[in-house]
């Protein structure tokens, strides 16, 4: 995190303290705003390495300023608010966020979220979609493509291989289920939580060591899945 730009976006000064007070800890250099207005001309004149953003601005929506940047910006976004729902999660992922933090939050955490995505935007230009995985003894090449569980071969089938390529894509970042069924399945009519729910049981089968209990492609409830592996 050393020397990295955050721009931190909260009307709140006592929150925007906590949060600058955490980072510099970390060697990061702070920017802030107040505003939605502010927010997103910092970030267009700074172009900083991640976002911390408060849903609760007094000039527009932190949902829209998200939508905004999205826009022009890959810099990761977290969110931070004091409500809980699942609905308003799904909402602010499909509007691009990256990562959410309900308040009270520990400076520790928001630490730690930090780093995990900084290292991933750093780790996206080589791995992913198009990258041999290693996991343990699961081997996943992409391309090919191929699976393998030690020695053994594993059939995927091809609405499985692209349900995979996206998580893989996105690996570390909560995927809504809107988002998974665009991806794979584009306009399609139908159920998507059922249609994914189906998929992704039977493709932890294949590649999780216990399906019961999955490390890899994990549920997040009411929102929708996120692969967790770091190269």
């Amino acid at each position: 995190m050393q020397g990295d730009v955050v721009l931190v976006v909260d009307d709140e000064p006592q929150i925007r303290r906590v949060v600058r007070n955490a980072l510099t800890a970390e060697r990061a250099r702070v920017i802030e705003a107040a505003t939605a207005r502010d927010a997103i001309d910092l970030a267009a004149a700074q172009r900083p390495a991640l976002i911390i953003l408060d849903l609760g601005l007094p000039d527009s929506p932190g949902i829209e300023v998200c939508r905004e940047i999205r826009t022009w910006s890959s810099a990761p976004i977290i969110v931070l608010s004091a409500r809980h729902s699942d609905q308003e999660k799904v909402a602010l992922l499909d509007a691009g966020a990256d990562d959410y933090i309900t308040k009270p939050f520990s400076p520790g955490e928001l630490q730690a979220r930090v780093r995990a995505q900084l290292r991933r935007s750093r780790l996206a230009p080589a791995a992913g979609a198009n990258q041999i995985i290693t996991i343990d003894e699961l081997v996943i090449d992409p391309v090919k493509p191929s699976l393998k569980k030690g020695d053994t071969a594993v059939h995927l089938t091809k609405t499985e291989w692209e349900l995979l390529r996206t998580l893989l894509k996105h690996s570390g970042r909560t995927l809504t289920h809107q988002q998974l069924f665009r991806s794979v399945w584009g306009n399609s009519a139908g159920d998507m939580q059922s249609y994914l729910r189906v998929h992704v049981r039977s493709l932890r089968r294949k590649i999780e060591a216990d399906p019961v209990r999955p490390r890899l492609i994990v549920t997040e409830p009411g929102v929708g899945y996120r692969f967790e592996h770091e190269p």
